[in-house]
């Protein structure tokens, strides 16, 4: 991948992820209307035990295909590429029916005896096919990921967001209204995911096959004598994928184990209403972290082809420039969050949720966003330089020191704000331990004041701003939806000006993605940028 390049791909595939974490966001809208608290619980602990499952079976394979066939474009073995995509996609079909029929026939298990909420067994058993669809589908964007190009993973998240979106809220609509039942209708959620990850599945075939004649004529171009066995690649697969999937599991459990925690251990009858509140916080939160998984899965495949050719300076390089966007990127979101919290969850959910609440929850727990971000990338920096492990002991660390907060606070009373304070010392401890171990294995040391400072103080302007506009708006207009609306659109252009004013943002960043000529003219003449 070229030198700038895979900051764009990343940005492709960062849009994506916005993309679709906005339509999620939206169509979980007219969802909560319908399920309420009480369905959203059922809802959301499915797809609790659901993304554990997915990640054990598929969660590591587009990380693990990307780092695999990223390291052999770079060597230009293109035969032993073909076959690290053939090899993974029998261990992707394997692992993914297994897990798939464990969670189908375990469903009831892990509903009565692990949530007390029988109610989400249902939805769980509609989601477990997707599992299976969903390993081959990170098959193949890994196998895209790794050869440098993120637009077919783009394309394919979107349009199976969109079919999730559209027959999600259908079918929830359509279960509850001929069952009466908020399990049913939880399960008419869940199945907008399957279908979902059908549509996504299919345009991933169908862009493989088309840029298959591209790829046959550079096999028979590889004049490479070192042709790797099955049987190795499938060791170097269990070898890349097995830390990968251990980290990612242990870095999300502690979703589940959190809600599984409060239900055993807080003392009040409504826990299924007062987790709703905390799921809609963690929906909230997903859509900038969604930029830092982005850019992670960007970020590894440039990371290993700089460490196959033995460029170490250009190898720390990229890594000083994707943790500086993640910060520009995460900061100002999670003062966004904080200050417009109320503003936010009343403009998109109404008097379906109990506002108040989840908005104290939110102004909790916004700092997530932050160390999430920071810690996501790093996992994905030690992944790429074969340093499997490390996330995977951070993370369990992490782990055991954040449950053990959650219980003293449970047991102090603090309710659902356990979680949300729990959910901000996981991320910050995983932030600190990976960023010690890049530091000590790469004698890499981060920049701060382009990093951390200046995005933090111009992030802390923009808040002040936004808070203001957005109170005398409302207190002027009398409408939340025109005060909200107006006080996000300055708030960014504040903050985007503040960035390249203090020159947080230089004119190489601003070469790499102002394309248009014409909006190069525009930002010249009002001299927010020199002549480039």
């Amino acid at each position: 991948m070229k030198k700038k390049n895979f900051l764009v791909q990343g940005s492709i595939l960062a849009m994506a992820g916005i993309i679709c974490r906005i339509i999620g966001v939206i169509y979980r809208v007219p969802m909560t209307n319908y399920l309420g608290s009480e369905g959203l619980a059922y809802y959301s602990r499915a797809y609790n035990v659901y993304n554990i499952a997915l990640i054990i079976s598929s969660y590591g394979m587009p990380l693990a295909v990307s780092k695999m066939v990223a390291k052999k474009v770079a060597l230009k073995e293109y035969v032993n590429e073909k076959r690290i995509l053939m090899c993974s996609l029998i261990f992707a079909i394997t692992t993914g029916l297994i897990t798939g029929l464990v969670v189908f026939f375990g469903a009831d298990y892990f509903a009565t005896v692990l949530f007390k909420m029988p109610e989400c067994a249902l939805p769980l058993k509609v989601l477990s096919p997707t599992i299976f669809l969903c390993a081959i589908m990170g098959t193949m964007r890994g196998y895209f990921q790794g050869n440098g190009d993120m637009v077919p993973t783009a394309i394919s998240q979107v349009i199976e967001q969109i079919i999730n979106a559209v027959i999600s809220v259908v079918a929830t609509i359509l279960f509850i209204n001929m069952y009466k039942s908020k399990s049913h209708g939880a399960a008419g959620g869940t199945l907008g995911t399957t279908l979902g990850a059908t549509a996504g599945l299919i345009v991933l075939l169908v862009l493989f096959f088309m840029t298959n004649k591209s790829r046959k004529s550079r096999i028979v171009e590889d004049d490479n004598q070192n042709i790797d066995k099955y049987t190795d690649i499938f060791k170097i697969i269990l070898a890349t994928v097995v830390p990968i999937i251990i980290s990612q599991t242990v870095y999300n459990i502690n979703g589940l184990l959190d809600s599984a925690v409060f239900s055993h251990f807080n003392r009040s009858e409504n826990n299924s209403v007062l987790l709703g509140s905390y799921d809609i916080y963690i929906t909230m939160v997903s859509i900038p972290i969604a930029i830092a998984t982005a850019l992670s899965n960007s970020i590894v495949p440039s990371i290993v082809g700089e460490r196959a050719k033995g460029n170490i300076a250009g190898m720390k390089q990229k890594i000083a420039t994707v943790i500086r966007f993640n910060m520009i990127i995460a900061i100002p979101s999670a003062v966004g969050l904080i200050v417009l919290a109320k503003n936010i969850l009343s403009l998109l959910y109404g008097d379906s949720i109990d506002v108040i609440l989840s908005s104290k929850i939110l102004m909790i727990g916004a700092l997530a966003v932050v160390f999430y971000a920071l810690s996501t990338v790093s996992t994905g920096i030690l992944q790429a330089m074969d340093k499997m492990k490390l996330p995977i002991i951070n993370s369990i660390l992490a782990l055991a020191i954040h449950l053990i907060a959650i219980l003293i606070m449970l047991k102090l009373d603090f309710g659902i704000y356990a979680l949300a304070i729990g959910n901000v010392i996981f991320a910050f401890l995983v932030c600190i331990f990976n960023s010690y171990a890049i530091r000590k294995n790469s004698d890499y040391k981060q920049e701060v004041k382009k990093t951390f400072i200046l995005p933090t103080f111009c992030s802390v302007i923009m808040g002040i701003i936004a808070f203001l506009i957005c109170n005398g708006t409302c207190v002027a207009s009398g409408s939340n939806i025109l005060a909200t609306c107006i006080s996000i659109i300055l708030a960014m252009l504040v903050y985007g000006l503040l960035l390249i004013k203090m020159g947080c943002i230089e004119q190489e960043d601003m070469q790499r993605f102002v394309k248009n000529k014409k909006i190069h003219k525009l930002l010249i003449k009002l001299h927010i940028i020199d002549n480039i």
